[in-house]
């Protein structure tokens, strides 16, 4: 079993303070949403958990498997197990799919472990067909003139070829058709096992009516004030955010 343990986490953007002390423990095998309302940091967790170098952590502790990844670049954490898919993908001229997502899953592992050509066009064509992409894709160049949805559908094919121990979806769902969705969540589900964690960054219910969630957090102001399970996205979409923090005694103002 791997784990991501976040402990007292607070992070400045342009020395403005956007996460006020973030706790989270996520465990392999498991599917964590984090909901909220706009402007609550969301993403900006979802950025400090990878190590974007505009974020950064005045305090607190980011640990996976017991190693503080705090100080870790981008790739370094990526190496050791950690993927985020993207809410807007980069267009990356002149490096292609195939090379890239061959690349991502050699520098993984070592020389006498690499993936051949053959492995990796066999899983390639497996995982494609499951998202239901066509052939050519794979020799395009990264994101380069994919509309939304490919680029969501092409996060996720990432993530099924690299296998990372966790992954973190900062609204994976933003802009997707009904049809893109289920094709979506069926790729992510293809992955569930006892090796695999996910952490869910969304706004709405539709997604997780896909992707049943172990444990939903309800973030607001910087920090979690709410945690439960599936039932608890749903109450949200009953109520909305305003009666969960007049619950709680917050005096927060929600932009919704």
């Amino acid at each position: 079993m791997s784990t991501i343990e976040i402990i007292d986490l607070h992070v400045s953007i342009e020395e403005k303070e956007i996460l006020k002390g973030v706790n989270l423990v996520i465990h392999s095998g498991e599917i964590h949403a984090i909901m909220g309302p706009n402007g609550t940091g969301k993403s900006t967790l979802s950025q400090a958990i990878m190590g974007h170098p505009s974020y950064t952590v005045t305090q607190g502790q980011i640990l996976l498997d017991g190693e503080d990844v705090t100080e870790m670049a981008v790739d370094e954490r990526a190496r050791a197990g950690l993927f985020l898919a993207m809410q807007y993908p980069s267009e990356i001229t002149g490096v292609t799919n195939a090379e890239f997502m061959r690349a991502a899953i050699n520098s993984r592992l070592d020389d006498d472990h690499k993936m051949s050509v053959m492995n990796f066009i066999r899983k390639l064509d497996k995982n494609m067909e499951v998202l239901n992409m066509p052939e050519e894709m794979a020799e395009r160049y990264l994101n380069e003139g994919f509309s939304g949805g490919e680029k969501k559908r092409n996060e996720i094919l990432q993530l099924m070829m690299i296998e990372p121990k966790f992954a973190i979806l900062d609204e994976i769902d933003s802009g997707l058709d009904i049809d893109a969705l289920q094709v979506v969540s069926t790729g992510l589900n293809s992955m569930r096992s006892d090796d695999f964690g996910v952490l869910i960054i969304t706004h709405y219910q539709r997604l997780l009516n896909y992707i049943e969630p172990t444990f939903v957090h309800i973030m607001m102001d910087g920090a979690i004030v709410k945690s439960g399970d599936a039932s608890l996205s749903k109450r949200l979409e009953a109520e909305g955010y305003r009666g969960i923090r007049d619950e709680l005694g917050l005096d927060i103002e929600i932009d919704e």
